[in-house]
């Protein structure tokens, strides 16, 4: 088989964006852990009483099937939990990464579904720092970058506060120059 072709005998494959060159800080694994940790605990708070009001009443509108099972909801919500508290920080961490270049912001993310994101430096309006509660305890930052199209807006999360400052502030001074320089 030639190299860059189908095994259908179909054009050539479509090009493969590369990885962007950056990882985010491995303190962003304790963030995400922690707050998955947040929502499926409260998950499991509220599997545990509904499993304890179903049980405990009698409510008859309960189907054949699930009778005597509601018990297992706050195992089953638990075991759910721990998976995405466990897996699911290490997994995003291996996938969530960004680059900066003279011309344009490039962002992969996700982890089920992985979206690439190029915004041009030169369609840049504001570039927002944030941090959260959890994040400042971690020493972390996210900075939003927002075009006039929202679909063109990117969001680098689970960086060290002074990358995200110095980031912040070069990107905004860049756009700044750019639009100088187009008018």
């Amino acid at each position: 088989m030639r190299r860059g072709h189908h095994q259908d005998g179909g054009g050539p494959h479509p090009p493969r964006l590369r990885a962007p060159a950056h990882r985010v800080s491995r303190r962003a694994i304790a963030h995400w852990a922690i707050e998955y940790l947040l929502v499926w605990g409260l998950a499991f708070g509220l599997a545990l009483g509904v499993a304890a009001w179903l049980d405990d009443s009698v409510w008859s509108g309960m189907p054949g099937w699930l009778d005597g099972r509601v018990g297992w909801l706050p195992y089953a919500v638990g075991a759910a939990g721990a998976l995405m508290v466990t897996v699911a920080p290490v997994w995003r961490y291996r996938v969530h990464r960004w680059e900066v270049s003279a011309d344009v912001v490039y962002t992969c993310t996700g982890w089920f579904s992985r979206e690439w994101l190029l915004v041009p430096v030169s369609r840049i309006q504001t570039v927002d720092t944030e941090q959260g509660l959890l994040e400042r305890m971690l020493g972390l930052a996210t900075i939003e970058v927002n075009t006039a199209s929202h679909t063109g807006s990117s969001e680098l999360s689970g960086l060290p506060v002074d990358v995200a400052t110095r980031l912040a502030s070069e990107l905004a001074r860049r756009a700044h120059d750019l639009r100088d320089d187009a008018t």
